[in-house]
């Protein structure tokens, strides 16, 4: 029996099409970052990239994995981290695409305003170099502790001159913050983590950063020497311009723009 040529041709294409299928392995952490990678499944699919997400619960492994070659892409991490944890680890990476910047937050579930926060108060904060001189920024700006002159992000909790409050600092996993932010006064949060728990209001900090912390973009990675490369560039463009993408980014930040920017876009 023949086929209508239409037909034959249009199983011919699609042949090809499956043929050159690229599978590119894309490491994330829960919530925001893997439910969008998630979501562009279907449409990179449809162009020859066939997504596998690999999903850490630290903010560790995935960069062990990309320099092990266990995944080809990651999506967790903005560049004072990404630069950190070269300089510690020795890796080579690049960044090859902005994604999300999450507006980081103070949270309390005890206290309604700073001012409330007590003498010897307990704040909760992450515990990676980069993220807790976020925290601790954010702390300053909030004028419950004041840093050492020219120390920005790269801060840790002994670059605190001034804290009047004598506030008891608990420093912890980031991933890891939302489950203790009930048993603190305060705690520094990452909105996703928080609408992924579900265990309490994310638009209810008492401040948040915003876009003049656009350098803590979180962003595709990838070795250095891929770069250039061509399903990596593609599927970054892919993500970029997806409808489907930000109506997902869009609902794990709980519907609330005051949550995230799309960076790209900025």
């Amino acid at each position: 029996m023949r086929l209508p040529r239409v037909f034959a041709a249009a199983l011919l294409t699609l042949g090809a099409t499956l043929a050159q299928a690229e599978t590119l392995k894309v490491g994330t952490v829960p919530g925001a970052y893997s439910d969008a990678v998630n979501a562009l499944i279907p449409e990179a699919k449809a162009q020859g990239i066939d997504i596998k997400v690999v999903e850490f619960s630290d903010w560790t492994t995935p960069n062990v994995a990309l320099d092990a070659g266990d995944i080809d892409v990651n999506f967790f991490q903005h560049r004072p981290f990404m630069e950190n944890a070269s300089k510690q680890k020795g890796y080579a990476f690049d960044i090859v695409g902005l994604g999300i910047l999450q507006n980081v937050g103070l949270y309390s579930l005890k206290h309604k305003s700073f001012d409330q926060i007590p003498v010897g108060g307990k704040v909760a904060i992450a515990n990676d170099p980069v993220n807790q001189g976020r925290g601790l920024l954010l702390l300053q700006k909030a004028g419950l502790v004041k840093l050492k002159d020219g120390v920005g992000f790269l801060g840790t909790v002994d670059d605190i001159t001034e804290n009047p409050k004598k506030l008891k600092f608990t420093e912890v996993e980031g991933p890891q913050l939302v489950r203790i932010t009930g048993d603190v006064d305060l705690a520094q949060g990452y909105p996703h983590f928080i609408v992924a728990a579900g265990t309490f209001d994310p638009t209810s900090a008492l401040i948040y950063s915003g876009i003049e912390d656009k350098l803590f973009t979180v962003s595709f990675v990838t070795k250095a020497a891929r770069k250039d490369d061509p399903v990596v560039r593609k599927f970054v463009a892919l993500f970029q311009n997806s409808h489907a993408v930000k109506q997902q980014i869009h609902k794990s930040f709980a519907g609330s723009d005051k949550l995230y920017v799309l960076a790209w876009q900025k």
